[in-house]
């Protein structure tokens, strides 16, 4: 199936638990001065437009990165976020929204890599042409990013980033992720791995995260953002997660200072909340 798009979701709660995660994700990589790859397995269009097209029918965005925009109080590695997104919008307004890539690349270092796969194709011209100027830092290719991943793993320097974030359109997604992740720790056992998933009132999700806990690993770190009660008739995303393997030993102890920070700001209602579990070595 090539019918998702994500600029219907662009800048919601998802985008901004996914994003802030993903570039502190990054600076802890940039304190070592050695060269790492980012891996991008679902990397969407780069960059969109919040004022027209699929963004604006929905305008999700409203209640996700619009309600930090303005504000003065962020903690620090929010208030980083949002600076990058306000980079985007130099009017002071809010017009555009950063995909993953577009972060990845504002934090990627001259000697790192980084590596975008996206298989629709309109999304994938798109990306191309947000990423023209990029030079050889950046490589592009339509292809399904499971696929890919098994072609770039390990990466050369052997310090890496990946981030799997596919659309899970189709159950079978569900299943994919294991099966990925699973395939390249045996190639890649030392990198660092985020895992974005929905939280819907059906079992995958749920299934997939209890996989995902049994991996041999040496630590992980499980954290996700509820923004509302879920529906009374079961249909929505009410919230979303990110399941990271071998994070940053800083990384628990920041969240729990961060999440009760985002429910205040992008809660909807009492059923706002957040849980961070993880295992360490």
């Amino acid at each position: 199936m090539l019918s998702y798009r994500h600029a219907f979701h662009a800048g919601n709660h998802a985008d901004v638990l996914k994003h802030f995660l993903l570039l502190q994700l990054m600076q802890y990589l940039n304190q070592k001065d050695k060269p790492y790859w980012v891996v991008d397995t679902h990397a969407g269009a780069g960059l969109y437009a919040l004022d027209e097209g699929y963004a604006a029918k929905n305008a999700e965005y409203t209640e996700g990165i619009a309600r930090l925009m303005d504000r003065d109080d962020l903690p620090p590695v929010l208030a980083e976020y949002v600076e990058l997104v306000r980079g985007l919008n130099a009017d002071g307004g809010l017009k555009l929204y950063p995909g993953s890539p577009w972060v990845e690349m504002q934090a990627l270092r001259e000697e790192d890599r980084l590596r975008l796969f996206e298989l629709h194709p309109t999304d994938a011209d798109i990306l191309h042409e947000n990423f023209s100027s990029a030079g050889r830092r950046v490589k592009i290719e339509q292809t399904d990013g499971f696929a890919g991943l098994k072609a770039v793993l390990p990466p050369p320097p052997r310090r890496g980033l990946v981030l799997i974030d596919p659309p899970y359109e189709e159950k079978q997604d569900y299943q994919r992720v294991p099966a990925a992740l699973q395939d390249a720790l045996k190639r890649f056992a030392t990198g660092i791995y985020a895992v974005w998933y929905p939280l819907l009132q059906r079992p995958e999700p749920e299934q997939m995260i209890d996989k995902l806990k049994q991996l041999p690993v040496k630590s992980w770190l499980n954290v996700s953002l509820t923004v509302q009660t879920p529906a009374v008739d079961g249909f929505g995303m009410y919230g979303s997660g990110m399941f990271v393997v071998n994070p940053p030993w800083t990384m628990k102890g920041m969240l729990e200072e961060v999440m009760p920070r985002l429910v205040e700001m992008l809660g909807l209602d009492e059923g706002a909340g957040y849980t961070l579990e993880g295992e360490d070595a």
